[in-house]
């Protein structure tokens, strides 16, 4: 199974060491040419949004990207990631892949300081940590299946092939989540 990481900004690395882990090819998708080649899955990492949406356009990364999600590729998104899937971000006006019928409110958890570890329940994978940096949440659905809370407030999302988190499960020891995602390819 291989798997492309978006490697443009972000905790792109980190997320390779847990799907290698699991067993998984993975390789770096930064430029065109890169998403050329074949592969099974997708994982967009955190980091800023805004930064990543803008490169996404300006490397012509973008559409193609885009035409696989919908397509059915199987995709993975992580914080900054959740928020390219969202059909609608609550406080910014822009849109990215907006392929998950949800809404999120971006840096909803307050800035870096409001950081914080706790666990929880997510559907189909366990009780699992949670690291939530600058972290968004989900504000509403229309359609997408919320598959984990805290504190009352919807953390993971998903929606056909995508699974999106407000969290970053790459910097927790726990391989769970990447393992419910490759098997869902």
């Amino acid at each position: 199974m291989v798997i492309g990481v978006l490697a443009l900004q972000g905790d792109f690395i980190e997320h390779e060491k847990k799907l290698k882990e699991c067993g998984a090819e993975v390789f770096e998708i930064r430029q065109r040419g890169d998403i050329e080649r074949d592969f099974d899955g997708l994982v967009l990492p955190g980091g800023e949004s805004t930064v990543i949406g803008k490169l996404l356009h300006e490397l012509d990364l973008f559409e193609p990207l885009h035409k696989k999600i919908i397509g059915g590729m199987p995709v993975l998104a992580t914080c900054a990631g959740m928020i390219l899937l969202a059909e609608r971000i609550e406080n910014d006006e822009n849109v990215y892949f907006g392929t998950i019928k949800m809404t999120v409110r971006r840096n909803a958890y307050g800035r870096q300081l409001g950081s914080f570890r706790t666990s929880s329940e997510m559907k189909g994978v366990g009780n699992i940590p949670m690291t939530f940096i600058r972290a968004p949440y989900i504000s509403g659905t229309n359609g997408a299946e919320i598959l984990a809370e805290v504190d009352g407030k919807a953390v993971a999302a998903r929606q056909g092939n995508q699974i999106a988190l407000a969290f970053h499960p790459e910097l927790d020891e726990c391989n769970m989540v990447y393992n419910y995602f490759l098997k869902s390819i």
